[in-house]
């Protein structure tokens, strides 16, 4: 069992973390191990590596790997929103590093039966985490016809949200849609022709709205923003990796609200308002893939990095 996982970024990751051998680090999107494996290659004895993985394959396969290294580690099957709840049970008031590798994983693309690509005619689920009771199959039909437009709009940034959801709609009314096939020949025949010819796949949008919704990505995103942050020690440094732009807004978000100084008019005397800065924001613009490595990984061409910095 096992699949191949090029890491995006990693020596880019692995600078902007600044890893300390005695340091604790939190990778709270495991995949393949290959950050991960990369931080337990510079910690030393007095260290520790912490990993997070919701989906069981990507678990046992990073497990497996890490074991290689003679490094202390806990790997943990949670979803990264418990960050909170994995470092409490773990007894690790604070880490000195955490890493999140957004988005869906190429392994889980390169499973037919996961339901995630629109390349194979396959159960529609979608699910990171199998144990999850919602499935794209019950999003495409219990959502009412106007919540699906409104998914598709907010999450796909798909312009032909309205016209998707009221051809779903209609064809769920013969019949379930049950396989990824059908929902793409729908999306097909509800965009026309001449947009069809320009930009990705048709169904690229629709299925990453639909993902994003089955896995409550854009939420889970926004609890670990959140608790990264109370959880890091000064100095330590928090890396993310995101793929669309729905994702990277969050994070610069994040990281500019807890980047703010004091908002007292200037000409006051002294500050009043008591607001201080808890992180520095390492990267002003977010890093990008070189070319290199997008022709080496083509994957890496849509990753942006953000890089932050507790302050004391």
């Amino acid at each position: 069992m096992g699949f191949y996982h090029k890491p995006v970024l990693l020596e880019e990751v692995m600078d902007g973390l600044n890893i300390k051998p005695s340091g604790i680090y939190v990778d709270c999107t495991l995949g393949g191990a290959g950050h991960a494996g990369e931080i337990a290659r510079r910690l030393g004895s007095e260290g520790l590596l912490v990993g997070l993985e919701q989906d069981p394959t990507a678990f046992k396969v990073a497990k497996n790997r890490l074991g290689n290294f003679d490094v202390p580690q806990k790997i943990i099957r949670s979803n990264f929103r418990f960050l909170t709840n994995v470092m409490d049970r773990l007894s690790i008031p604070l880490a000195h590093g955490f890493l999140a590798d957004l988005g869906v994983s190429s392994h889980q693309l390169d499973e037919p039966e996961r339901g995630f690509s629109y390349m194979d005619d396959t159960p529609l689920d979608m699910r990171m985490d199998p144990d999850m009771e919602l499935t794209a199959e019950k999003v495409v039909n219990t959502y009412s016809v106007e919540r699906l437009a409104k998914i598709i709009a907010s999450y796909g940034e798909e312009r032909w949200s309205k016209r998707i959801a009221d051809f779903i709609g209609k064809a769920r009314d013969n019949q379930p849609i049950t396989t990824t096939g059908g929902l793409v020949e729908i999306i097909k025949a509800a965009i026309p022709a001449g947009a069809r010819r320009k930009g990705p796949h048709p169904a690229k949008r629709t299925f990453q709205a639909l993902r994003i919704e089955v896995n409550d990505e854009l939420g889970a995103l926004e609890d670990l923003l959140e608790r990264m942050v109370d959880r890091l020690a000064p100095g330590g440094r928090i890396c993310i990796i995101s793929f669309h732009s729905l994702e990277d807004r969050l994070v610069k978000k994040a990281f500019a609200e807890h980047a703010v100084k004091c908002i007292c008019p200037r000409d006051f005397p002294k500050c009043v308002c008591g607001i201080s800065p808890r992180l520095k924001i390492v990267t002003r613009k977010p890093i990008r893939a070189s070319q290199e490595e997008i022709e080496a990984n083509p994957r890496s061409r849509s990753a942006k990095l953000r890089i932050a910095e507790k302050l004391a």
